[in-house]
């Protein structure tokens, strides 16, 4: 079966599994981002932008780090290109995928961004992500400024698969992950 089949077959069993949590385990994920962010923090004395993502789907919500810290969100562009912008006050408008982000005419560097969160379908123990699809984030971190910046996937327990992922050739794996369980960073 070819890699696209068997990435289709996974997304379509982890979606089911993500529709299946309750909002206790989402927000215990939030508490432990939180944790996680606090003590990120403390081993810098300039933290720049930390990047979210707009939740979509059950994803877990982390918008809340807003209160605290200065967030970048991502921006799709055509050709998979994604940009971060500084979410500030200005109204967000909708990206080339339908997704609400900034539009702004500056985008951020990958020396302004000190970490990256990233939503996940699946993780598997080689930090094989497993998003939509849409090829967005790996497209970014093939370049090998920002895959030094250190990016980590949000995701619930029950979608931490305990068998490898499907990988294609393009797939980077992540830095880490955080689950309500565990942050493995």
């Amino acid at each position: 079966m070819i890699v696209f089949k068997k990435k289709r077959l996974e997304r379509d069993m982890f979606r089911k599994l993500r529709d299946e949590v309750s909002l206790d385990q989402k927000e215990n994920v939030k508490k432990n981002v939180n944790q996680f962010v606090d003590f990120f923090v403390k081993d810098y004395k300039n933290i720049g932008y930390i990047a979210i993502y707009w939740p979509l789907k059950n994803e877990v919500d982390i918008r809340s780090l807003k209160e605290k810290f200065s967030l970048a969100l991502p921006r799709c562009k055509d050709k998979k290109e994604l940009l971060f912008y500084p979410w500030d006050e200005k109204p967000l408008t909708k990206d080339f995928e339908g997704i609400l982000s900034p539009n702004n005419s500056l985008s951020l560097s990958h020396e302004q961004i000190s970490l990256i969160f990233v939503p996940c379908l699946s993780v598997d123990e080689n930090l094989i992500r497993l998003g939509y699809g849409g090829g967005y984030f790996d497209k970014l971190r093939r370049d090998k400024n920002w895959r030094h910046v250190p990016c980590i996937g949000i995701l619930t327990s029950n979608c931490v698969s305990n068998i490898p992922l499907t990988r294609a050739e393009w797939d980077i794996p992540l830095s880490g992950f955080i689950t309500e369980n565990e942050i493995f960073v």
